[in-house]
């Protein structure tokens, strides 16, 4: 198993995935491991020889922020806000986000500017490496100071506090720090803080939905264009000169991908007794496009955020300052969750109109795409299911980051609302994949009544690979496995 080392280079969404699908291990280079211990050696200095108030390292939280505690304390301070601060609720995020969030959590770290030990970080690391992962729950969050609640359960276990999650078992952490022979460790000033604040919850959603998003587009590029042939459509609307003269880089990839998916197909090339397509046909370059543009504005956001440093207060040793600031607010992702929430949820949305013209009995198809209907229902109801879905994901797409919520007596007055943002951006990502599976099943089996006539070769591979998991359908069936099937297929074509 190959490392990866870090040393505060500019990570990419790719890097992340990358990282986290080989289970590479994290090693930390020469640059981060002087830049942390000169912050911390600043931070001791300036907390021994001073008497002057810094936030959450020699004061109280929220508004407790004038509030003096004696030096005495301050460890006692830290574990205090670590326990007292795991407050979340609700279903237990993902193995693959909490380490998600372990990794990020350690960049932003490592640069320098959090006052953390070097022991404290390399704890982190462990729990990453060996796949030690904290319980983390998915309500708990406002978004600004942070994702204090779920940073805080991801923080307990180095304390020896809390369970964690364990070759598949859930453990008490003292329990697995043992089988390692570790300690749990006392924070030092700021140290909790440093923890707590920050916005990894929001941004490992941010990434694992963003990298799935673009699984999901790639996916939908042979989904839609087996829709169309199987509806018999029209290959103009794909055209380069209409493309051109629109310019939109998302709208020209789609057509570019849709000629290149469908240059062979023989039915994409007989003769049309139609003059035009339906929009959710005729537009799929636009609307597949739009989504495409979004996803690579939201690339950006969640790039520059990964590798931020946003806990606080933020120490800056070159210039002899701290700040207490607002670096873990998470408007900038919040509001880009929104964005790409109803981006994803209009290819769901799209894709569901497809599926109900395909089962309309038009174009040659029979109704509901099977034999005698009327005895049989075929995929009826199939679609309700799909309208049911992309429903639901309309619903999930009310903004959250146009919410706030007064917390902490005022003091923390305006809360980004992004770890909601975040949660249910990924109940769309998981929606998507069944409509989607729900299209391609009814796509090949409308495909199926074209034949002899073939689509592109591309397609009927991708036929031949569905049909040896999920058969024809030839008179009405227990639907549910399909469906099921269908989505583990679209979760495994990539």
């Amino acid at each position: 198993m190959d490392k990866f080392i870090l040393n505060n280079q500019w990570l990419l969404l790719e890097d992340i995935q990358h990282i986290l699908d080989k289970k590479q291990k994290i090693e930390l280079g020469d640059n981060v491991r002087k830049a942390i211990t000169d912050c911390r050696n600043y931070l001791d200095s300036k907390i021994n020889d001073s008497d002057q108030l810094f936030y959450g390292i020699n004061t109280g939280f929220g508004s407790l922020c004038d509030t003096a505690i004696s030096k005495e304390d301050l460890t006692t301070l830290q574990r205090n806000l670590v326990i007292s601060h795991a407050c979340g609720t609700g279903e237990r995020i993902e193995n693959k986000l909490v380490k998600c969030m372990l990794l990020l959590k350690i960049i932003g770290l490592v640069k320098g500017h959090s006052g953390i030990r070097l022991e404290t970080i390399e704890r982190l690391l462990f729990f990453f490496n060996e796949d030690v992962l904290p319980l983390v729950f998915e309500q708990g969050s406002l978004g600004a100071s942070g994702d204090l609640a779920p940073l805080a359960h991801l923080s307990l276990a180095l304390i020896g506090e809390g369970k964690v999650c364990y070759k598949n078992e859930i453990l008490d952490s003292k329990v697995v720090l043992n089988q390692f022979g570790l300690a749990p460790l006392n924070l030092g000033a700021k140290e909790g803080l440093a923890l707590l604040n920050g916005t990894q919850f929001m941004s490992a959603h941010a990434t694992i939905g963003w990298i799935r998003s673009m699984q999901l587009w790639d996916n939908w590029i042979p989904v839609s264009s087996i829709s169309l042939d199987a509806y018999d459509g029209r290959m103009e609307p794909f055209g380069i000169s209409l493309q051109e003269i629109r310019n939109h880089t998302g709208q020209k990839l789609v057509a570019e991908k849709m000629r290149s998916s469908l240059a062979d197909s023989e039915i994409a090339k007989q003769q049309k007794k139609h003059v035009q397509d339906p929009y959710s046909f005729r537009c799929i370059s636009q609307v597949h496009g739009a989504t495409w543009d979004a996803l690579q504005y939201a690339k950006t956001v969640f790039e520059k955020e990964i590798n931020a440093v946003t806990d606080n207060p933020t120490i800056f040793p070159e210039e002899d300052l701290i700040v207490s600031g607002g670096n873990f607010h998470g408007q900038p992702l919040a509001i880009t969750l929104d964005f790409l929430s109803i981006a994803m949820a209009e290819m769901g949305s799209i894709s569901e109109r497809r599926v109900y013209k395909l089962i309309s009995g038009t174009r040659g198809l029979p109704p509901f795409l099977v034999a005698e209907p009327g005895l049989n229902s075929g995929f009826m109801i199939v679609q309700y299911t799909c309208a049911s879905i992309v429903s639901q994901n309309k619903q999930h797409c009310t903004p959250a980051s146009i919410d706030s919520i007064d917390s902490s007596n005022g003091q923390e007055d305006h809360v980004s609302m992004g770890a909601n943002a975040a949660t249910k951006f990924l109940k769309i990502i998981d929606n998507c994949y069944s409509i989607q599976g729900i299209e391609l099943l009814i796509g090949l089996q409308a495909l199926d009544f074209r034949n002899p006539m073939k689509s592109s070769l591309k397609n009927e591979k991708l036929r031949t690979k569905f049909r040896q998991k999920i058969s024809f359908l030839e008179k009405d069936e227990f639907m549910q496995p399909k469906i099921e099937e269908a989505r583990k297929f679209v979760l495994n074509m990539n």
